[in-house]
């Protein structure tokens, strides 16, 4: 007798998504969360006294087909801020600024470039869109629906007609550098526009692989109706975490935290193996019909569930996953809000990458297994649009500090952590001046501190990188890229699988999707 219909390992986005659409479908849904409070790398917390922030940011490519599903603004979800600008801060205040409207600060030839360029990223956005938010096919697709998915992705493909098409087919893997320096002039803009294809990878300009396909990911998707529009919500991204809590909550999803997962429990029967439930940390078991892990691939096959129930070559093709993160997130306590060259105001998303060199020579550092002498970064100041995130008056700087490997975060000394925290900061004072006198607590969270306090193996965002042979039905790997595993039972749910990571839901929301197709008793 099962105790759930579904238990979910995980009270990350995806997994609450993934349990509430199950919910909402009449199943009896537990999540097992090991933190103290839902949302995972998403959540909002306190990092000084009266100051919150969390390792996102902002919200972008969350599905409103998602938004609507599940009645989001009907549990208090609210919009803090307008689309962000994102703007290339330059030392001497000569800043780019790029928006749904365009581009401004560079010379009229960048200005019409841009225009088809944009033209021509949303075209090839549009034809993918659809297929985020499916189960995508196998490699040894036999059924009609999948057949059917692989046709519609041919045929939208086939519809950008023949020119587009060959573009398409040449930029998906070319090196942001190659694509930059063919459209665009001015080095701050190329930089600029490179940016959301590298941000949260082990990529640089000119590595050849998937940077070209992130940055239609990251085009597509948005609720609001804007591309790569990035917002604030209220009570940061936490504040989106309390929806789905809600939203799960009100659908029946039972959601225990501080209740770590030691195991997954497989049983035996003539058919085979298969998993009926966790044992938690306690020695507590809770039995389930199905087992749905919304934690990283690599973890939930080889910690929780074990590599004695797997065959070699599975098992082999997660150990090789490359699941090492690349991003330390810097928190500020601000007495002040800090003054930048040529800014009003200093509001947006900043980014601190001069040229593409800058990014390209910070990611030679830790190619070789060190932080980066002059890292790049994302900076935005959320209590601009929600003040609450710190007490009257103060401010909360938050900035994605590239690059800072795994490898090197893991065995670091407090000591080199502090100086590379000193670096990125010394970088921000090349724009902002009086930004130290304005500093009333620091903190850095290198990957290897976010493996440790989220339990993500290797402090990756997204849980595998998101790579050409890390994608679509090869991702996390074949035979577990369409949610369901080689263990009969055990589902995947989290960033690791189809599409990948960022704040947008789409696998917790197909993972449920597919279960409840294939589990029809329901």
């Amino acid at each position: 007798m099962n105790d759930y219909d579904a238990v979910v390992i995980g009270a990350g986005h995806n997994g609450l998504i993934c349990a509430a659409c199950l919910a909402r479908k009449g199943w009896k849904v537990l999540i097992l969360e090991a933190g103290k409070q839902p949302g995972g790398l998403g959540a909002t917390s306190e990092f000084y006294p009266g100051f919150r922030s969390s390792v996102a940011h902002t919200i972008s490519h969350v599905p409103a087909r998602i938004v609507t599903e599940l009645e989001l603004q009907k549990h208090g979800m609210a919009i803090a801020s307008e689309s962000l600008n994102t703007v290339g801060l330059d030392p001497n205040g000569n800043h780019v600024y790029v928006n749904d409207q365009g581009i401004i600060g560079t010379g009229a030839e960048d200005i019409d470039s841009y225009g088809e360029y944009s033209r021509m990223l949303n075209r090839f956005a549009d034809a993918l869109e659809p297929f985020w938010l499916k189960s995508i096919p196998d490699i040894d697709a036999r059924a009609v629906t999948q057949f059917l998915t692989l046709g519609q992705l041919g045929w939208k493909l086939r519809s950008l007609g023949r020119e587009d098409l060959r573009e398409f087919l040449r930029i998906v893997a070319l090196p942001t550098r190659d694509l930059m320096d063919e459209k665009f002039d001015n080095e701050l803009l190329k930089a600029v526009l490179s940016w959301d294809g590298l941000i949260g990878s082990a990529l640089a300009p000119r590595s050849p692989n998937a940077a070209v396909l992130t940055l239609l990911y990251r085009l597509s998707c948005n609720f609001n109706g804007l591309r790569n529009e990035r917002l604030i919500i209220g009570g940061g991204p936490g504040g989106f975490i309390h929806c789905l809590e809600q939203a799960a909550s009100a659908a029946g999803v039972e959601i225990r935290t501080a209740s770590p997962v030691k195991r997954i429990m497989v049983e035996g029967s003539e058919t085979g193996l298969c998993a009926t439930g966790v044992e938690l940390a306690g020695g507590e078991t809770v039995r389930a019909g199905a087992v749905i892990s919304g934690t990283d691939p690599r973890r939930t096959f080889l910690e929780l569930l074990g590599a004695r129930y797997l065959e070699i070559g599975f098992s082999h093709r997660i150990k090789r996953l490359r699941c090492n993160g690349y991003v330390a997130k810097l928190h500020l306590a601000l007495d002040d809000l800090p003054e930048f060259r040529g800014l009003d105001t200093p509001g947006g998303r900043m980014l601190i990458a001069p040229d593409m060199d800058a990014i390209e020579f910070a990611y030679d550092d830790a190619k070789y297994g060190n932080f980066s002498t002059e890292p790049v970064m994302e900076i935005v100041i959320p209590t601009l649009y929600d003040p609450g995130l710190a007490p009257q008056g103060k401010h909360v700087l938050s900035a994605h500090v590239m690059y800072a490997p795994y490898a090197q975060a893991a065995a670091a000394s407090d000591n080199m952590k502090t100086d590379f925290m000193n670096r990125a900061i010394d970088r921000i004072a090349a724009y902002s001046p009086d930004i130290r006198q304005k500093i009333l607590h620091k903190e850095l969270l290198t990957p290897g501190d976010l493996e440790q306090r989220y339990n993500v193996t290797g402090g990756h965002w997204h849980h595998a990188e998101f790579a050409l042979d890390q994608i679509l039905m090869m991702r996390p790997t074949y035979e577990s890229g369409q949610y369901r595993t080689p263990m009969d039972g055990l589902y995947l749910c989290g960033a690791g699988s189809h599409p990948g990571g960022d704040i947008t839901g789409c696998p917790g929301y197909n993972a449920a999707h597919y279960i409840i197709d294939i589990n029809k008793v329901h």
